[in-house]
């Protein structure tokens, strides 16, 4: 008896430990290391390259966008923004996609010039991407995997919804579409109390 229980501590012990490592492996593989947007180069709406290297410093906002849809008008807002905090430190790209219902079935060119005639919009925009499904572009796979931003998961859930990105090019946190660019969250953040 005297040996049969040290023997049992014993494996208690061990099975312990080895539970214990494991449980402490299994959390070490789902932390993943903050990577930055800057990392990217993308073409932009005239076919050129856009490199996100050239905005370190500078707080990013990205934002799919759509000519046809319920919050198209979005894009006004989305200017004056710009307009207000460019000198600051702060950039919005925009990315037409037509992921949701056509809203966006236009070529790059027919964008650009709705973008402009429309809405005066003068913020970088990129050529058009899918945000979601099998043919989801890198840089939204970078925006929506916690395993490639280190911050979350998400979902493009519609047009217009927005991913804030700090003076490093890392992920913040992404905003509802029915957010608007003006909201009291998006202001404060820009300005640094968000």
């Amino acid at each position: 008896m005297r040996i049969l229980i040290p023997f049992l501590m014993l494996i208690v012990l061990f099975g312990c430990n080895s539970s214990k490592n494991t449980a402490t492996e299994t959390m070490e593989k789902t932390e993943y290391a903050k990577q930055s947007i800057h990392q990217f180069q993308v073409a932009d709406i005239n076919g050129e390259t856009f490199d996100f290297g050239k905005l370190k410093g500078k707080k990013i906002m990205i934002v799919n966008t759509a000519s046809k849809c319920g919050l198209t008008a979005q894009y006004r807002d989305l200017q004056e923004l710009y307009n207000k905090f460019k000198d600051d430190g702060f950039v919005i790209i925009g990315f037409p996609a037509n992921n949701f219902l056509g809203q966006e079935p236009g070529s790059n060119e027919k964008i650009k010039t709705f973008c402009e005639q429309k809405f005066g919009v003068t913020f970088p925009m990129m050529a058009k991407i899918s945000v979601k499904g099998k043919e989801i572009h890198p840089i939204y796979r970078f925006l929506t995997e916690k395993e490639k931003n280190g911050v979350a998961d998400s979902k493009v859930s519609w047009n217009f919804q927005k991913y804030l990105l700090d003076e490093n090019g890392y992920l913040i946190k992404h905003v509802s579409p029915k957010t608007g660019p003006m909201s009291d969250d998006i202001l404060s953040w820009i300005k640094g109390a968000g």
